[in-house]
């Protein structure tokens, strides 16, 4: 699909132009569903386990960005759609691209704590080596 394409060029040419988020995608799909993309824990679903609350907030970003596009809670099964909502979640709340950042509010939220997040954290890291 264009427009899809078109996000996903426009995420990776943004903010995190020159920064590959790939490795940290792979670990997290990893840690949180083994790489199944019909993986389902509570509200959270897909290869990522996105929540709800994260779609709205994907698509609150793209509200303010001017885009037409939306997601819905069907595309968080979709592996690649998933990815491109981890990369519009990092461009606009990790414009640094911290990978530790990217880690600890994936599973903590924005204002997550070191503290609660540092077993996932681990986790992850241990997946990129």
């Amino acid at each position: 699909m264009i427009v899809s394409m078109s996000l996903t060029v426009l995420l990776l040419n943004a903010k995190t132009k020159g920064f590959d988020w790939n490795p940290v995608m792979d670990a997290i799909i990893q840690v949180e569903s083994e790489g199944n993309p019909n993986a389902v824990s509570g509200n959270s679903v897909g290869a990522m386990q996105i929540t709800p609350i994260l779609v709205k907030d994907c698509n609150q970003i793209l509200q303010q960005k001017k885009s037409k596009k939306r997601y819905t809670l069907a595309d968080r099964y979709s592996v690649e759609k998933s990815k491109e909502m981890f990369l519009l979640f990092q461009s606009h709340y990790n414009p640094m691209n911290s990978i530790e950042k990217a880690i600890r509010s994936w599973n903590g939220g924005v204002f997550y704590s070191v503290r609660a997040t540092n077993r996932y954290y681990k986790k992850v890291m241990s997946k990129m080596k």
